[in-house]
């Protein structure tokens, strides 16, 4: 395949490209051996700290008992041995500030004595609490740029952990990021608010129950993230990847994903070697990576960790994103985790798997093999269901940005209707309810494939449905709409808080019940609230096709919200009703609400404006000039053809210059178009949807036309048959 010179160096850097290192011997130190080696985990704390400081500890991760100031000393001390063990020069106070990624301070354990030397000094104060610079840091108005004090706080519940650098390693700390005034700069802080509450709202529906015993209710989480690895030089010679992480152009190849050939297919060797060394660096963090596989998307993959608490699966997943691009880079390419990096061929999420229960009644969405007996596991579907569909905007709101808008919506992801699937078994159950009372559960049958040589296998009672944004999937909710660029943290924020809502508000109704009429009307009263749930928000429940137009008429008639792009679904973050309910919980006062509707806006703003600056650039120094000199030749071609006597066929030529003249003329109307701007982001964020984005579109056409026209040695892009196909 020809090029121009930057394409072809790229095409043989792939055809020629040899591996670095030597590959990893499994068979020499098994992964169970090498599973959390470079963490502080429990049973290192077991054999390093005094028995009183470690139940200490496990009380505070475990029981979520406030934690006792007077063990952060034993605490720092023996992490800091641990750390210096492992070759730590430095620690680092690890936090997820407002961007959505994952920010560090690194401090060095030596301090020198006066004497001339140093020693390795490590305290409870510095374990404790930080203090980066929080003026760079997005804050949506809680913090003026001059006010630039921040505090990190350690977060006991997620474990320390090493890592390691080619240099040297980092004892890593996670912590909470909050300012001077004790508000909120973070990711973490309002999810651990969130998931206290849950337990809080959780423990009164277990006490009713007559489950007593206090055990530590908390939210579990499992995301399962797809994205792109192509190869490092193709990566390099497209400024649109390199700066706003997808393509702003590039023609559909002859083969996409049509042929369904790549899903679940045998992974390329060199991708291969790449993902068994991203897995062997999470599980020294302790990630409990399950999973990988090709997705549909040609150059897409997946990869999928069990799912955990969900504070430490947020943290989980910050490592996992950063090790996936870390180490592709040793492979020689490069990992996309943008929504939408390549037009016409599915885009990547992150399946957010959501539960929760404790140690003593286990995972609370179990419903066992007769659901419809299960009294406690119906109470907390029913408030789910109930909370989806009372916060639906503000759980579509929660996923929204620049680059989801791309997907979403798309025959590749669920629609911006939120909606549950709750498969045939428990929609049966449920729809018994609302009609009066449950009497059955469809039973789970045994699947005859009619192969004598294949044994039986076990049969859910439901199948599963791809196009539902939340789905049921046997004892778990799956989130389907969070975009795979995005930290699950907000996420899980809103479903952790609307969950504790609708448990506050069953708790209520059945505590009321029991108080005026005893424990033995307690059966009838939970069948009274169930019912009540299912005629008022029964409506949320749809297990059809998400991605057909009849869903979208028929969600309409229920009256389910359709807030199709970010912009119109981003407001609802700060909405009278979200500020009364992450207030009413403490999770988010009301100027931290705004402020993360602010700093959303101004993400979007930011995003689509740089994509705008990059689309007018490679427009007019790479596509357009491409086009010009092809028309040259074919001029010239044509010239001299005639000055021989013989026609010139100048059909090409001709829709060549009016598709350059085109090129031209759309990206100065995309000038015009970027030139705006409102004082208000929200009018701002508006202008870009309305009138940004769909000029690049514009832009983008005329210059996909041209791919198709211009000689291939002269087109300056890798192209997207080069990109997703050449490995």
């Amino acid at each position: 395949m020809s090029g121009n010179s930057a394409r072809l160096k790229a095409i043989s850097a792939v055809i020629n490209y040899k591996p670095i290192s030597e590959p990893l011997n499994f068979a020499e130190t098994p992964s169970q051996e090498v599973f959390a080696q470079n963490v502080f985990s429990l049973a290192v704390m077991k054999q390093r700290l005094p028995k009183a400081v470690y139940k200490s500890l496990v009380q505070t991760i475990a029981e979520g008992k406030p934690l006792e100031m007077s063990t952060a000393d034993v605490v720092a001390a023996a992490m800091k041995d641990w750390a210096i063990e492992k070759g730590a020069t430095h620690y680092a106070h690890v936090f997820y500030p407002l961007t959505g990624l994952t920010a560090e301070k690194h401090d060095s354990f030596l301090s020198p004595n006066g004497g001339g030397t140093a020693v390795t000094e490590f305290s409870g104060d510095q374990l404790i609490q930080g203090e980066p610079d929080g003026s760079s840091f997005p804050t949506g108005g809680i913090r003026a740029t001059f006010e630039a004090r921040g505090y990190t706080a350690w977060d006991v519940t997620s474990p320390a952990y090493i890592l390691e650098n080619p240099n040297g390693t980092i004892l890593c700390i996670p912590t909470a990021f909050v300012s001077w005034t004790g508000e909120a700069l973070d990711k973490k802080t309002p999810l651990l608010r969130s998931m206290k509450v849950l337990n809080e709202q959780a423990q009164r529906i277990l006490k009713l129950f007559g489950h007593d015993d206090g055990a530590l209710v908390t939210a579990t989480a499992g995301p399962e993230q797809e994205y792109f690895l192509i190869d490092r030089n193709f990566y390099l010679a497209r400024p649109d990847l390199l700066n706003a992480g997808r393509t702003l152009f590039g023609a559909k190849p002859p083969k996409g994903q049509e042929l369904e050939d790549h899903y679940f297919g045998a992974i390329p060797e060199r991708v291969l070697a790449c993902m068994l060394e991203a897995e062997r660096e999470l599980y020294k963090l302790g990630v409990p990576v399950k999973t990988r596989h090709n997705e549909v998307a040609p150059a897409q993959y997946e990869i999928a960790p069990v799912y955990e608490n969900a504070n430490v699966a947020a943290d989980h997943q910050q490592m996992i994103m950063a090790t996936l691009k870390r180490v592709a880079e040793k492979y020689g390419m490069a990992c996309m985790l943008h929504e939408k990096p390549f037009a016409g061929v599915n885009g990547s999420g992150k399946h957010l798997n959501f539960s929760f229960g404790n140690a003593s009644q286990g995972n609370l969405l179990e419903p066992g093999d007769t659901p419809h007996e299960n009294a406690r596991f119906l109470v907390f579907c029913a408030a789910i269901i109930r909370a989806v569909d009372k916060y639906a905007s503000l759980l579509r709101a929660s996923i929204a940005s620049a680059g989801n808008d791309h997907r979403l919506g798309a025959n590749e992801a669920p629609p911006a209707i939120i909606s549950i699937f709750l498969g045939d078994q428990l929609t049966d159950v449920f729809e018994q309810i609302k009609a009066g009372g449950a009497k059955s559960s469809k039973s789970q049958d045994v699947l005859t494939v009619g192969v004598d040589t294949l044994p039986p296998l076990p049969k859910h009672a439901g199948d599963r449905n791809r196009t539902s944004p939340f789905a049921f999937t046997g004892n778990k909710f799956e989130f389907r709409a969070v975009g795979s660029n995005q930290s699950i943290a907000g996420p899980l924020v809103v479903l952790n808080t609307i969950v504790a809502e609708s448990l506050d508000y069953i708790a209520a109704k059945l505590e009321a019940a029991v108080a005026s009429n005893g424990v033995g009307d307690f059966g009838t009263a939970v069948q009274t609230i169930l019912q009540e749930i299912m005629v008022a928000h029964g409506r949320v429940i749809f297990n059809g096709d998400g991605y057909s137009e009849a869903w979208h008429k028929e969600a309409e008639t229920r009256g389910l919200p359709n807030l199709r792009t970010a912009v119109d679904a981003l407001p609802e973050l700060a909405s009278p009703e979200a500020i009364a309910l992450f207030e009413k919980y403490n999770v988010l006062s009301a100027r931290e609400s705004k402020s993360r509707l602010d700093v959303k806006l101004e993400q979007y703003i930011k995003e689509v404006k740089v994509e705008a600056a990059i689309t007018a650039e490679i427009a007019r120094t790479m596509i357009y000039p491409a086009a010009v000199r092809y028309q040259n030749e074919l001029a010239a071609t044509a010239a001299n053809l005639k000055a021989v006597g013989v026609k010139a066929d100048t059909a090409v030529l001709q829709s060549l210059t009016e598709l350059a003249d085109c090129l031209n003329q759309s990206v100065d109307e995309l000038d015009l178009a970027t030139a705006h701007e409102a004082d208000d982001v929200l009018a701002e964020a508006e202008h870009i949807r309305d009138a940004i984005l769909p000029a690049m579109n514009v832009v983008r056409s005329y210059a996909d036309k041209l791919e198709g026209l211009v000689a291939d040695d002269l087109w300056p892009l890798p192209t997207y048959q080069e990109m997703l196909f050449i490995k």
